[in-house]
């Protein structure tokens, strides 16, 4: 192979590795994250660190590639801001923090399939979104919605038997006293917070689409969302853990520290950058298609590192998920091809394409 061929192949397969490489690193957030709370740290102190790092690492680049066009401030554009941070750092995080202690990383990773569906479903009531019968994408759409919404039901109601995969007796044993002991109450409380956690990524989703068209500068406007998250969090925390000692804000060389960090960084910075760079090339949709490797590259760490034993029920559910998430996928992927068509090749860019697709995937979630 020649080396024009070689750059040829490279160029098509960065797509792919890069994409790739994401999804680790958001299977890392949910692994990095329960190994902070197994520490004992707080889930509260981990939002505000994390939101905190997060501001931080991405401030530097919203000053210098967006400080040309940057819109100026107004009202009504702050008071979206707010209403971001509060869904995302504060509810969403929370909710689905608290769910993963109540049930696992893996079933965590599992159920935020269920987000591009309940984003479909906002989208059509508050009319963002129109359906039409005739058109077999609205269907297909339609479909894999409530295919979605009855694979969550089940892993909500059914349980099931343990599926052992490969782990550590010592793993094992630690995750049996954490999780396998828990009623069913806890383990349907869990889910339901983790469900929570979604409808309030996906009411971000939403509001996020329409915040964009006013103040269309992405890496300055989620730099100011982690900010303001993280004041919000920081009053959260401070009722939250008010009985608590000072100890309950230290930081160590550990996960305590380790955690914040990484999320904080990978995935609110470099993970962000990552994701545009790829969306340039194939577009919004090109990341849901790979949402369910994190699930698995979750599954098979948590399983690893901490023991966690998945249930007959959570490995249904997630097939279920996964067929309903490529439903919605495919639908939303024949929305894109309709935009490029429909509009002049020489007008087409993707800013314009994407806001007429609703985001279906984040860098700043878990």
């Amino acid at each position: 192979m020649d080396k024009i061929g070689i750059a040829s192949f490279g160029s098509k397969a960065r797509p792919y590795v890069l994409t790739v490489a994401i999804q680790f690193g958001f299977a890392g957030a949910f692994i990095f994250s329960m190994a902070s709370f197994n520490t004992g740290m707080s889930r509260f102190v981990f939002i505000v660190y994390r939101n905190i790092i997060a501001a931080v690492s991405l401030a530097p680049f919203a000053w210098f590639f967006e400080r040309k066009v940057r819109p100026k401030m107004t009202l009504s554009v702050f008071l979206h801001i707010m209403a971001l941070a509060l869904l995302e750092p504060v509810i969403d995080q929370g909710f689905t923090f608290l769910g993963m202690q109540y049930t696992s990383a893996s079933f965590t990773s599992v159920l935020t399939n269920t987000v591009p569906s309940i984003t479909f479903f906002l989208a059509v009531i508050f009319r963002i979104e129109q359906v039409n019968i005739k058109q077999i994408r609205s269907i297909a759409k339609v479909v894999g919605t409530l295919v979605t919404f009855g694979g969550a039901f089940l892993m909500t109601v059914y349980k099931g038997p343990q599926i052992h995969l490969f782990y550590s007796p010592n793993n094992a044993h630690h995750h049996a006293g954490s999780h396998d002991t828990q009623s069913h109450k806890h383990w349907v409380s869990g889910t339901l917070f983790i469900l929570c956690g979604c409808f309030a990524w996906s009411s971000f989703f939403i509001l996020q689409s329409i915040t964009l068209k006013k103040y269309p500068a992405e890496m300055s406007l989620s730099t100011l969302i982690c900010l303001f998250g993280s004041l919000m969090s920081s009053a959260v925390a401070l009722v939250a853990e008010h009985n608590s000692g000072a100890g309950t804000w230290a930081l160590g060389w550990n996960f305590r520290l380790y955690g914040p960090l990484f999320t904080g960084i990978v995935n609110s910075g470099i993970t962000y950058y990552v994701q545009g760079l790829v969306m340039q090339r194939r577009g919004p949709v090109f990341f849901a298609a790979f949402n369910p490797l994190c699930m698995i590259i979750t599954c098979a760490l948590g399983s690893f590192l901490f023991g966690e034993q998945l249930h007959l029920g959570s490995i249904i559910g997630a097939v279920i998920i996964a067929m309903g998430l490529y439903f919605v996928v495919w639908g939303k992927a024949k929305d894109y091809s309709s935009a490029t068509t429909t509009m002049p090749p020489s007008s087409v860019t993707m800013k314009q394409i994407e806001t007429q697709q609703l985001p279906i995937t984040s860098s700043d979630h878990v």
